[in-house]
């Protein structure tokens, strides 16, 4: 469980203090996807790097499992739109990468390749990112934060960068692997398709200041052939409305 209580958070341009969030109040249980959408610039990102401890000067509460974000002794796992991968390291490397190791080096090994295969990236061990399209860095940072078997995962618009045909594919394989680990999940997205596809619950944000207009349970969840059944067709037009009242 993630309880956030009373978060503000304000970015400062010489001495003048811009509000990025204000009093945001949620709590995000145990295994659940949770989206987040809202416009451009309305502090969505901010609340992830809250949560990831990468920013700490905040107002109010944040913590995880009860405890205070501490990604030393917390395993949080972080998805960015630009993947994130070290230009000198290799996929292996890559994938590897920040892993706190704490169990037998073999069986690390194996539970790698085992993930680069199911990714299907396992032939490109070798390579650097350089040699890789942005669809088969996306799955070696995707791998990279599954191997950490995180308690929470935090994702910032990680296929948005992607073509449609790519995006739809990793969509589908976030969620195969997510269905196995069954991990808490943040997922930022701009998309009202994407966060119905992928968000057992949707947070809708305001705008700048980012506020919670609403969280909404979402019964398209999983559901088969979710684009052209109705329920998808009134939940897409309820966010809607939601962001456009703001």
């Amino acid at each position: 469980m993630i309880e956030v209580k009373d978060l503000t958070v304000h970015y400062y341009r010489e001495k003048e203090a811009i509000p990025a969030l204000r009093q945001v109040n949620i709590n995000i249980g145990t295994g659940d996807i949770y989206t987040f959408i809202g416009p451009s610039g309305c502090g969505k990102s901010t609340f992830l790097y809250v949560l990831s401890g990468i920013l700490k000067d905040y107002e109010g509460s944040v913590r995880i499992d009860g405890r205070p974000v501490d990604p030393k002794s917390q395993r949080i796992g972080l998805i960015l739109q630009n993947y994130g991968l070290l230009p000198w390291k290799n996929v292996y490397a890559n994938t590897m990468l920040g892993l706190k190791i704490k169990n037998d080096q073999k069986f690390l090994d194996d539970h790698c390749h085992a993930l680069l295969k199911q990714l299907g990236i396992d032939h490109l061990l070798d390579r650097f990112p350089k040699e890789l399209s942005g669809g088969q860095q996306q799955r070696v940072a995707i791998a990279r934060a599954f191997m950490l078997k995180p308690d929470l995962l935090l994702m910032d618009e990680p296929f948005s960068a992607l073509d449609a045909i790519t995006r739809e594919e990793l969509q589908e394989v976030f969620l195969n692997l997510w269905k196995e680990n069954n991990v808490t999940t943040v997922f930022i997205t701009h998309s009202v398709d994407e966060a119905l596809y992928l968000g057992s619950k949707i947070v809708v944000f305001s705008p700048s200041p980012g506020r919670i207009l609403d969280v909404l349970d979402n019964p398209c969840f999983q559901m088969e052939n979710l684009r052209s059944s109705e329920k998808y067709y009134d939940m897409s037009m309820r966010i809607r409305k939601i962001l456009n009242k703001g």
